[in-house]
């Protein structure tokens, strides 16, 4: 090259002329032929690579069908000027990096021939070659393979972040510089593919659950509604196992509407169980776009359409009055049982601090450690009244809607051992493994049904355990033994627990008769 400034500006005011140093087999020539525009763009942009500058297309001029491109340029991508916009407001700032660089080749197809031949080579620039170690940095030289689209998609489908997917590359290729690649490219792709998939979330969908439906015979429950502009309002679904799950675990279920899980913020609302393992399980699943007392009822009254086996006896939600409205009107036999997780943990934000702090302790014994109705008002009372908490109107609402989560007033309702939509968040947890809010709902959908047959797994492997073993008994008891081969392993384990604890107790008879004998 000819000589320059050690920077990499453009020098356009000198009038320094900089000419790459390339091989002669290397270098374009005029007359040199090539059957394709592409075969033309991919010789010229090796050339730069060794060169050490960039190109993009630029001009091209059709024939007469305005079907066949006759003439072509590849220009160098500091070709032309940075003109400022002051009617456009930017987000960022972008550096300048065009110098008005006239280096170029121009391909021309002339009549009666089906190649294309350099016309026109510029082969001087403006500008200094950028160093052989940052070339691979300049964007004509960087591509995605499709073998590497095809990766992307799949590390996508498990949940790997962007950064995680080039650094897989990196390792695959032995180095940041041997991938052909950067991170923004990555990252234009996805967009690229989201941005084809925007606005069509509800056609993709409904194509989906229809050909699950079609595939398990009618069995796949579902039903969309847009809002007219080919956007979810709400959608609901249960598939075949979902359903029959429901017929065996229905007694108790677990709604929770705090999952946003989707570009679009939808409200992902599972409806969940637990199986005999004491395993989660999903029942049905809900998107909604609104929380209002009328989604919940259509969501719920299609819930009871895809559902045999009637309504569930006891459904456990949050504090919501939305919620609680349309389980009064959708499911008016069901108790309707307040998370009491939620509950307790709004003492400390509803009370003083001091005041809390002081009380909190006997608060806990009145909601925890007693046995009947009785007992927790005394209590409740007692505390209220030492803190001076008579008049508090929280306090007081708590109180009054005792019955739908105080322990001592739900111990004639069976809960499957819960009494919080933890059970919901500790779902949530789960799925946070596969999903993410970047996901359209396709996207989701897809993620949450690998999602699915991994918990689902989880169930077919505890089959297994109580087919394949017998389990061992600490306690040598006929009763032990028995209840070992009627219950799962994990409920006999809690079983044995329990069995174990009671003999710290004294026993007394109370009745007796042919069938059972009952102790205190």
């Amino acid at each position: 090259m000819s000589g320059g400034s050690e920077s990499d500006d453009c020098v356009t005011a000198n009038g320094m002329v900089y000419i790459p140093e390339v091989r002669n087999e290397e270098t374009p020539t005029v007359g040199m032929k090539f059957d394709s525009l592409d075969l033309a763009y991919n010789f010229y942009n090796r050339y730069a690579f060794l060169a050490g500058f960039g190109i993009r297309l630029h001009s091209s001029f059709r024939g007469t069908n305005k079907k066949e491109i006759l003439r072509k340029e590849f220009v160098c991508c500091k070709q032309g000027a940075y003109r400022k916009d002051e009617t456009r407001e930017r987000k960022r700032q972008r550096g300048i990096s065009r110098c008005n660089c006239k280096a170029k080749i121009v391909v021309v197809k002339t009549n009666g021939s089906k190649k294309y031949a350099i016309s026109l080579f510029a082969e001087g620039h403006n500008h200094k070659m950028t160093d052989s170690e940052r070339v691979h940095l300049l964007r004509s030289h960087r591509r995605i393979s499709d073998s590497t689209k095809v990766l992307t998609k799949q590390l996508g489908s498990v949940n790997i972040p962007i950064h995680q997917k080039v650094s897989i590359f990196e390792v695959q290729s032995g180095g940041m510089d041997k991938i052909d690649f950067i991170k923004k490219d990555i990252y234009n792709l996805e967009c690229s593919v989201n941005g084809k998939l925007r606005n069509h979330d509800v056609e993709l969908v409904t194509e989906y659950f229809m050909a699950e439906q079609k595939k398990k015979n009618e069995a796949f429950y579902f039903k969309i509604e847009g809002d007219g502009e080919d956007k979810f309002s709400r959608c609901f679904w249960a598939d075949a196992t979902s359903r029959r799950a429901y017929r065996l675990y229905g007694d108790v279920v677990v709604f929770d509407t705090t999952f946003n899980t989707n570009r679009y913020d939808l409200k992902f609302a599972p409806i969940l169980g637990v199986n005999n393992h004491g395993q989660k399980i999903v029942l049905a699943c809900t998107f909604l776009s609104k929380e209002t007392t009328e989604s919940f009822i259509w969501m719920f009254e299609e819930f009871k359409k895809a559902m045999q086996g009637g309504e569930p006896k006891t459904i456990i939600t949050d504090q919501d009055a939305a919620i609680t409205r349309a389980i009064s009107i959708a499911f008016p036999t069901t108790f309707h049982r307040l998370c009491i997780w939620h509950i307790t943990s709004k003492f400390h934000v509803k009370l003083p601090h001091s005041a809390y702090k002081e009380y909190w302790r006997e608060f806990q014994k009145a909601i925890w450690d007693t046995d009947n109705k009785d007992e927790f008002d005394a209590k409740w009372n007692i505390v209220v009244t030492k803190a001076g908490f008579t008049d508090h109107q929280w306090l007081s609402s708590m109180f009054d809607l005792r019955e739908s989560w105080v322990p001592a007033y739900a111990r004639d309702f069976f809960a499957a051992g819960m009494s919080s939509s933890q059970r919901a968040e500790g779902s949530h947890a789960f799925f946070k493994q596969y999903i993410s809010r970047r996901n359209s709902l396709m996207d989701f959908i897809i993620r949450f049904e690998r999602a699915l047959s991994h918990q689902r797994q989880k169930e077919l492997a505890a089959d297994h355990v109580d087919a394949f073993e017998v389990a061992q008994c600490i306690l040598p008891m006929p009763m032990n033994k028995q209840m070992a081969t009627l219950y799962t392993r994990a409920m006999f384990q809690k079983f044995e627990k329990e069995l174990i604890q009671r003999t710290a107790c004294f026993l007394e008879l109370k009745t007796e008769d042919a069938s059972k004998v009952v102790f205190n």
